[in-house]
């Protein structure tokens, strides 16, 4: 949904609160006005997942009546990192926000954004032992904890059960076989193909970074930026020579957008589809006899491009000791309550909710969790990262590999050149 308006009541209410800061002369007035501890929140959660997090905020409401709890949600990606950056500079736009953690670094880790006390954590209950490590460690940056992770979301794949039963690509359990190599996944999209018709399998071709991110890294391939792009040409051409040939030899769809992949899926143009985790609120309510297991082994272990959610501070000009106790126990909350973020498709990061029976009983989510161990986030850089433009430069040349109207060689030159000009330009945080 979208951010509230600010009506005259909430400017009064603002510019009576900050008289009350200048005429104190310290903290935030945030409890003048109400008695309550003001609580801002910012997220960028407007699709399913964003129905997910309001059930939570609203649980949260009612749990917490002396917190002013006003979250506020803006749209995915370069919008909200934009408000993101101006608010926390600032200094009064949140209390507390959600963040890629690709995007912690970027977004002024020890600049715009506080580390977390991770002693108040603990008294929640909240430590390096009760989080998913991968998602933890990305989160600490020269020994500081920056972000406190909620969950895990990557690509996966997603396969329509009737449709892989009849092209007979089911195991003993009803699950997609197993892959083990390039050819063994090619002739299963071969034999999809034969049932419906049209497509074995789907893919966002405008988004072609996650798949080749995850192709590139089963094949070992490294990327660093330090001061020059470095690379491994071999491994990279390989991976797109693999999303030139699923395209080029018909057995996905040489054009598909991120609302046209899931659409491909639900009717049957095709049986398999790789897409992030949070498409599975779409096919659950189209009622489909669908599931999901983690992006396939094609080239070693099942490694798939991802990201994780977590919760930021900003850093203050202005200490308020009562505004961080209570950001740091509404972020512990949803940690201990994400089982309901969870019925969304990301995968919690609270290891306490990912090992209950709750959890284990949710299809299709528990078939892909492990996959949350393995994910692959993006190179770091100030310029990588969710929405980031690294992502933006290799999904507007990685997608002529897919329409054959750039080969391999010719996409990873353009690719290269556009990478050295954003390793070239100065960080603007």
């Amino acid at each position: 949904a979208p951010a509230p308006a600010l009506g005259r009541r909430a400017f009064l209410a603002g510019g009576m609160a900050a008289a009350g800061t200048a005429l104190a002369g310290c903290g935030p007035a945030d409890t003048v006005l109400s008695g309550k501890q003001r609580l801002r929140q910012w997220n960028l959660f407007t699709g399913g997942d964003g129905a997910r997090m309001v059930e939570m905020h609203e649980a949260y409401r009612k749990r917490h009546p002396g917190i002013e709890f006003e979250p506020s949600t803006f749209m995915w990606g370069n919008p909200y990192y934009t408000k993101f950056a101006m608010g926390a500079a600032g200094g009064r736009a949140f209390d507390i926000a959600t963040l890629h953690v690709s995007r912690i670094e970027g977004m002024g880790a020890g600049t715009l954004i506080a580390p977390l006390p991770t002693d108040l954590l603990a008294e929640h209950g909240i430590t390096r032992d009760t989080v998913l490590s991968t998602s933890w460690d990305k989160c600490t940056v020269d020994g500081e904890l920056y972000g406190l992770p909620l969950d895990t979301h990557l690509v996966t794949t997603y396969y329509n059960r009737p449709v892989c039963e009849q092209a007979g690509v089911l195991d003993s359990d009803g699950k997609l076989i197993e892959v083990t190599d390039e050819d063994q996944f090619f002739d299963i999209c071969a034999a999809v193909k034969e049932v419906t018709g049209q497509y074995g399998i789907a893919m966002d071709t405008t988004g072609a970074w996650r798949q080749w991110w995850s192709l590139y890294r089963q094949l070992g391939g490294e990327m660093t930026f330090d001061g020059e792009l470095g690379l491994d040409d071999d491994k990279a051409l390989r991976a797109l020579d693999f999303l030139r040939r699923i395209s080029q030899e018909g057995l996905a769809p040489e054009a598909s957008d991120a609302p046209g992949t899931p659409a491909n899926f639900q009717n049957e143009i095709c049986g398999l589809m790789w897409a992030g985790n949070w498409e599975i609120a779409t096919f659950q309510a189209a009622e489909m006899d669908f599931g999901m297991l983690p992006f396939p082994g094609i080239y070693g272990e099942e490694m798939g491009q991802g990201d994780s959610h977590c919760f930021v501070l900003p850093n203050r000009r202005v200490p308020d000791d009562r505004a961080v106790a209570a950001a740091v126990e509404y972020a512990a909350w949803m940690l201990k309550h994400s089982i309901t973020w969870a019925g969304g498709g990301h995968t919690p990061a609270y290891l306490p909710v990912i090992e209950s029976p709750e959890y284990a009983d949710l299809e299709p989510q528990s078939d892909y969790r492990h996959a949350a161990e393995k994910v692959q986030f993006d190179p770091q850089a100030w310029f990588s990262g969710s929405a980031a433009p690294l992502q933006g430069q290799a999904n507007a040349v990685f997608n002529g590999v897919h329409t054959g109207t750039v080969s391999p060689e010719a996409a990873l030159k353009q690719f290269k050149r556009a990478a050295q000009k954003l390793i070239d330009t100065p960080a603007p945080v």
